[in-house]
């Protein structure tokens, strides 16, 4: 279990921005195929993106307070063994995201991470 402040969404514009203003964010396909919101913490972001985004523009970092997601928020080994952050029991309720910032990631998986989270 972390007491990280802050836990993060990389998200799709295209996916979020139908439910801007509005109450929940459901997230993005693997999200719905896992059965889970995925998140990471600050220092898992550079390799989360070099990963599974690299090349990738039109994304968004959606800062998620972990405080007000409770105890749906499971810390649970992933990559690595690493701990990584899931939301369990529903989207991701709209009001907990801090800010979001636009995303672009390099093909080389490179990408320079707003400066609020280093």
């Amino acid at each position: 279990m972390s007491t990280a402040e802050f836990v993060y969404k990389i998200a799709t514009e295209a996916s979020f921005a139908p439910v801007r203003g509005s109450a929940t964010y459901s997230g993005m396909p693997i999200d719905a195929k896992d059965g889970y919101m995925h998140f990471s913490s600050a220092g898992q972001l550079a390799e989360t993106l070099r990963l599974h985004f690299a090349g990738q523009s039109g994304l968004l970092l959606l800062a998620v307070r972990s405080a007000d997601l409770g105890k749906d928020l499971i810390w649970e080994a992933s990559r690595g063994g690493a701990l990584f952050p899931h939301l369990y029991g529903g989207p991701l309720p709209t009001a907990a995201i801090a800010w979001e910032a636009p995303l672009s990631v390099a093909t080389d998986g490179a990408c320079a991470l707003p400066e609020a989270v280093r």
